[in-house]
């Protein structure tokens, strides 16, 4: 399984050294600093207690730079399983101390010695388990699982009043651990891929060894693929928590039955060419291919195991020798992500826009949106381009999807108006290649500019709006000419995009001219540039004053209807609004 990338918080500029060379071990960290007393990190935030119990909630990895006390008190009132709680851990301004807090069963103590490693120092680690033995039997290694965690706790107080153990299976682990091993020990650890029922007297660790290759799956449905792997397990007597990884043809990929077996046994499932395959001539052909994908997933000195089939041409199972990681076997199935940023940076952002940033490998798009993105973790990629090659751009991030790449195409405010999001589908719709059809796609929402540019001054769009681009580039100005008129007439209020550029000076004030023709010229007119950047500024005129140099491209316009109002504040500032009931 993916370790969760940790969130590094820190409160003060002096942290971020410490800070920098942490987040370095751990690709996919971000970090995450207190605004107004940091400067260049991922993610700034104004409540500490806030965003600490946000990640806390999330199961995220915490690593806060301050001391252990203020993290305590933070989340002491959140802190009621233990068998939910992420790691935490405080880690000392200068780097001199690491110490674990929260998440004994989540690894906390092992991620703290991955931290002390790369800062020099020893972590202070307090568990009696871990110290006495030097294994933590509550939070395995990647690669096993405990079946039992909740005999675990007598189990290490009686190995620590005294008592033996005996170890049945293989794991380097434990035997290169300072347990109290004798074979003819009460107490047993046993390491298997079966699936076996645990007693109080005896821990059961799975390791990830188990390869399952599934073929002809295309008339299947997926709660019916579930339930046939679910079979297959059984009937070989393997535990599902063995199961390393899902394996099968390139030709497979999308395959949704694929999709949930994945998803329900949370392991990933990867894809191989027919010529990557292992040769085998003793097999028959039809269980041939299950079965040569299958031992090239396991690796060397795996073997094929026999079990009753219900269903041999479409299941073949492999044990490797060690357990392994199905992340770094074959290719993924491709991922593609068009993402709105908002009108500025990270706080802008949502939580799911960010964990599509932190997750991909490679980001796309128009170099200014990609600054405004934030900073690259190791090992991703950016690809800029200029900003009126929108379909290439697709095309480009469609095709490095159907490698096996996770792509996040980036837009500003919301992808999917008048930006990427349109223009991947008409990509996809156009060119029509096969390998796109296989791409796991998904559109995830932004802050739009008229979202931010109303918000900035009250509610414009409080009731009926429309959307309109001055941009005649990929429309005719006839077909923009009839929309403004007509929305004029029906009196919506007016969301004005890409109002002007060096190329389009005027069909602004052709639009102005248009409105004017059935709007009153006291109408509300709000301007905003620049939202959530620097030099934001939100202006407020009328239409009979507003003029065509008052806006650029980055400017939203924003034309109220005959309701909207004006509403003066103490101090020269208003705000403006659009009554939710309509009076005419």
């Amino acid at each position: 399984m993916n370790r969760v990338p940790p969130a590094i918080v820190i409160l003060g500029q002096n942290s971020q050294p410490i800070a920098k060379k942490i987040s370095a071990h751990f690709p996919g960290s971000q970090i995450y600093g207190l605004i107004d007393r940091t400067s260049d990190t991922d993610i700034s935030f104004s409540n500490f207690g806030e965003t600490l119990r946000e990640l806390f909630a999330t199961e995220t990895p915490i690593i806060a730079i301050c001391a252990a006390g203020i993290i305590i008190r933070t989340l002491a009132p959140l802190l009621s399983d233990k068998r939910a709680e992420p790691p935490v851990l405080a880690v000392a301004e200068d780097g001199s101390a690491v110490v674990p807090l929260l998440g004994g069963l989540h690894g906390v103590n092992d991620l703290a010695r991955e931290i002390a490693a790369a800062l020099g120092v020893q972590p202070a680690i307090t568990t009696t388990g871990d110290i006495r033995f030097r294994t933590a039997l509550l939070s395995p290694p990647q690669g096993y699982s405990l079946a039992n965690p909740e005999d675990a706790k007598t189990f290490i107080s009686n190995l620590l009043a005294g008592a033996k153990v005996r170890l049945e299976g293989a794991a380097s682990w434990l035997s290169e651990s300072n347990l109290p091993i004798a074979p003819d020990a009460k107490l047993t650890i046993r390491v298997t891929e079966k699936a076996i029922a645990p007693t109080p007297d005896c821990l059961v660790y799975h390791p990830q060894i188990v390869a399952v290759a599934l073929t002809k799956l295309s008339n299947i449905e997926p709660e019916i693929a579930v339930s046939f792997v679910q079979q297959v397990l059984e009937k070989a007597g393997l535990a599902p928590a063995s199961v390393a990884g899902f394996f099968a043809l390139k030709e497979e990929m999308g395959n949704p039955a694929l999709e949930a077996v994945s998803q329900y046994f949370k392991v990933p499932v990867r894809f191989f060419n027919l010529s990557e395959l292992v040769e085998l001539d003793s097999i028959e052909s039809i269980e041939n291919k299950a079965a040569q994908i299958a031992l090239t997933a396991a690796g060397a000195n795996s073997h094929l195991i026999e079990y009753d089939r219900p269903n041999a041409a479409n299941c073949a199972i492999a044990l490797a020798a060690e357990p392994f990681d199905a992340r770094a076997i074959g290719v993924s199935r491709g991922k593609l992500a068009i993402v709105g940023t908002g009108p500025g940076g990270a706080p802008w952002m949502s939580p799911e826009v960010k964990e599509i940033l932190r997750e991909a490998t490679d980001w796309v798009g128009y170099k200014f949106y990609l600054d405004l993105a934030g900073t690259l973790r190791e090992g991703q990629q950016r690809h800029d381009s200029d900003n009126r090659e929108e379909i290439d751009r697709a095309r480009f991030a469609l095709d490095l999807a159907a490698s096996g790449k996770s792509v996040a195409v980036v837009s500003s405010g919301d992808p999917g108006i008048f930006a990427m999001a349109a223009a991947v589908f008409e990509a996809i719709d156009f060119d029509a290649k096969p390998e796109w059809q296989s791409i796991d796609i998904r559109v995830a929402p932004g802050i739009s500019a008229m979202q931010a540019t109303a918000a900035a001054i009250g509610a414009p769009l409080g009731h009926d709006f429309c959307v309109i681009s001055l941009s005649d580039i990929l429309k005719p100005w006839q077909v923009i000419e009839q929309r403004i008129s007509a929305a004029a007439i029906a009196d919506f209020a007016i969301a004005f995009y890409n109002p002007i550029s060096k190329q389009r000076i005027w069909q602004l004030s052709r639009a102005i001219e248009i409105l004017l023709q059935s709007r009153d010229a006291k109408t509300p007119v709000v301007l905003g540039r620049n939202l959530g950047r620097p030099g934001q500024s939100v202006r407020v005129c009328t239409l009979g004053e507003f003029q065509p140099q008052d806006a650029d491209m980055r400017t939203l316009v924003i034309v109220g209807s005959s309701q909207t109002r004006i509403i003066p504040r103490k101090y020269g500032d208003v705000w403006v609004y659009t009554p939710r009931r309509y009076e005419k």
